[in-house]
This record gives structure tokens, sequence and C-alpha cells, in this order.
């Protein structure tokens, strides 16, 4: 075989042949190569344009002009389209600039990508959520931080996502029991915002008529944070509402000794409580006892009515002037004490008293602050509603309003009884 095979390639026209073959085998090896390198610099040419595209975008979310870093985003992705990042930075700048569906479907389209790897998915899964929440589709957001959670129990940026949803949506429940889950993976104080959701869910259900899951939400609030205002407030106006007056008067004055500061929030319920009793003793007790333990403004302009009230002109005027002493803004207690000085008939320094009271009505009453994002709500919130953080809020000025101190009592309890007692004299 080999011998015919040799005989065969001795013949000139066989060899031509073979020559020609070879010939065309290097020739298209070479061309191929060609072709090859042309093509790889094509590549590295367009990949260069695109990178070019993608760091003068960077440059310009870094100076501020989205536009501008929207433009290069853009092209970068239009001639490298398997760049996620440039996909993703393009999905955050829509979302900045307020065209959520655009960033919404960039988003869509990278967790359809079957090349990408876990972390990318999960990364756009959690933007995806954040994007329904800005577009205000909150139960859209829940489903897609929830799937996130599935893969990823401790993510924590998802879990504190769906834990403002779950506060948005008034499922105080499940609100606390996703603090308990950030609670078990983050160090830090989670107490009073546990407590604040046991008292929020107790709100509900006393507003539903269920006072014995009320009282058991304002307790289980006072067990875990000590401190919590507002669940001493609420359990003592439940006790009230069942007229169970003595211990609506406990849970209240336990105000004055977790949080001082509050106090004022618990005037007009003892007020009102003590005139149920018709017994108002009490209350110069508590208010001159607060005087000591906290002496501010307020405190002594409530003192000062509560003498007034008792016909102690005197006293209610040194409380007054104490008031003005501690602030000279106070111009409630400015207009209270030209009231008393006109009705006994002290003209001159009832005009005194009035002259010095024009030049502070441009002060308001109380204001507060939230210290976390410095937003400047009309009246005292728990939970901030801009930056949703839980007892931020702090006060501008020591003055306080009627309607600040009990909004479920519109009556002026020492007033009432006051005129009762003028009725059967």
């Amino acid at each position: 075989m080999w011998q015919q095979l040799w005989q065969w390639f001795l013949e000139p026209e066989n060899q031509k042949l073979c020559l020609g073959i070879i010939a065309a085998f290097v020739i298209g090896l070479i061309l191929g190569r060609l072709a090859r390198h042309k093509k790889e610099e094509k590549i590295k040419s367009a990949a260069k344009e695109g990178d070019k595209a993608f760091l003068k975008g960077v440059q310009y979310i870094l100076s501020n002009e989205h536009d501008q870093a929207i433009e290069e985003f853009s092209k970068s992705v239009q001639v490298n389209s398997e760049t996620v990042e440039t996909y993703v930075a393009l999905a955050n700048l829509y979302r900045s600039k307020g065209d959520i569906d655009r960033a919404i479907r960039i988003r869509q389209n990278i967790i359809l990508r079957p090349t990408i790897s876990e972390q990318i998915r999960v990364r756009a899964l959690t933007d995806l959520g954040l994007d329904y929440r800005k577009a205000g589709f909150l139960n859209r957001a829940l489903r897609t931080f929830l799937k996130v959670l599935e893969n990823q129990p401790s993510n924590m940026e998802s879990l504190e996502e769906t834990e403002k949803i779950y506060e948005e949506m008034k499922d105080w429940a499940n609100a606390f029991a996703m603090r308990q889950r950030i609670a078990r993976l983050a160090r830090g104080d989670h107490d009073h915002i546990l407590a604040h959701h046991q008292t929020e869910l107790g709100k509900a259900y006393q507003e539903e008529g269920q006072l014995s899951k009320a009282r058991s939400c304002y307790n289980k609030a006072i067990s875990i944070d000590k401190t919590c205002v507002d669940a001493y407030l609420h359990l003592g106006d439940l006790h009230f509402g069942r007229q169970e007056y003595k211990k609506a008067i406990d849970t209240w004055k336990k105000v004055v000794q977790v949080a001082p500061r509050f106090t004022f929030l618990a005037y007009r319920r003892l007020e009102g409580a003590y005139a149920r009793m018709e017994n108002l003793k009490p209350v110069e007790d508590f208010l001159k006892e607060c005087a000591q333990l906290n002496s501010d403004a307020f405190t002594r302009l409530a003192l000062a009515r509560y003498l007034y009230n008792e016909q102690d002109y005197e006293g209610a005027l040194r409380e007054l002037e104490g008031a003005l002493a501690l602030d000279p803004s106070f111009w409630e207690a400015r207009r209270f004490m030209g009231e008393i000085l006109l009705e006994k008939g002290k003209d001159g320094d009832a005009l005194a008293a009035y002259e010095d009271l024009i030049s502070h009505l441009n002060v308001a009453y109380l204001k507060f602050q939230c210290s976390n994002c410095g937003f400047k709500p009309d009246n005292l919130q728990w939970q901030c509603p801009q930056c949703r953080k839980w007892d931020t809020m702090s006060f501008m000025d020591s003055q306080m309003s009627e309607s600040t101190l009990s909004p479920q009592l519109t009556e002026t309890p020492l007033q009432k009884l006051q005129e009762k007692k003028e009725e059967e004299a």
C-alpha cells in the first residue's frame, strides 16, 4: 500500500496537486489569523470606547451632572451590552432623576440574564425593591424584598426596608417581627423601636374595641422599654375609658419618673381623672412635685392655673413670674398674667404685661425638630414622618400649647369642677 502511494506521489502532476493543497492551507491559515486579529482589534477598540464612555459617566456623576452621565452610560452599553455594572449605574441614575419606569425595566432585564452571578442578582432585586418603594408600589416592593430574604435571610438592607414598608402599611405585628430579626443580627438599641411597635399595635386593638389585647400590648411595650412614654399614656387612657381612675393616675404619674421632659403630656390627663373623682387637691401636690423635679416654664404655668382656680391669685402670679424667669419668650404666661392683673384691677401692671406680650407675639408655643434629618413637624411625633426614625424629636422651644397636652380631653376639668362647685354654692 505504501509503495503504491509512493509511486502515485512520484508522478509530477500529483506532486503539483499536493503542493497546491499545502499552499491553499497555508494561505487560508494566514488569512484566518489576519481576520481574527482584525476582529480582536475591533473588539478592543470598541471596549476601549465603552470604557472611555463609562469613565466619563462616572466623572459626570461625581460632578452631579446626571443628564450627561446618563448619555455616556447609554453610549457604553451600546458598545458593550454585556457590562452589567453599567446597566446598574444607569438604572440608579434614572431612579435619582425620578424616571422610575426606566429604572425598573433595566433592573428586570438584569435579573432575567442567565449568566449573572447570584450576588449581582440579589443586588438587582434589592434595587428593584427600592424602585418599587419610591414609585409607591408598596406591595410589589414588599414581595421583592421578601424574595431577597428567602435567598439571604441576613440581608440587612432588605430587612430594614421590609420593616419600613410594614410600618407604612400599619402592619405593626410584622414590623415588630422584622425588628426582632434585625436585633438578632445587629448591635445597638432596638428596645425603644420594639416598644413603639407594640404600642402602635395596642392602639390599633384599642380602636377596634379589643381592650384586653390592647392592654397586653401596652404592658409588653413597657416591659421591653421602661421609658416608652407613649405606652404609659395610652395604657392610662385605656384605664380612664374604663373609669379605672386610680389605675389611670398611677400609670400617667410614671411618665414623670421615666421621662420628666414629657410630663406636660400627662397634666391634663391627670387633671381630668382627678376632676372625675371630685378631688383636685392631688393635682396641686403633683404639680408642685413636678416643679421641684423638672423646673420648666410650662409646669409653673400649669400650677399657676390651678392656684388661680383655687382663688390663690398671688400664688398664681408668683408661679407666672417664675415661668417667665425661666423663659422670657413664653407669651402664653404673659397673656395669663395680664388677665389676672386686669381682673384684680391692677390696670397699670396689666398694661405693662401686655406691652411686653406684644414683642413676643411672633414666638411659637412649641417647636419640634428631628435630630436625625432636621424635619420640623407641627406637633410631637414619636416617629419622624420624613426619615422614619423613632424617638428623634427634640424640643426647639420650652413653650407648650393647649392642643399639645392631651388630644382626647376637650374639656377643661379644673374649670368644669369649679363651675360645679359654684352652682352647688
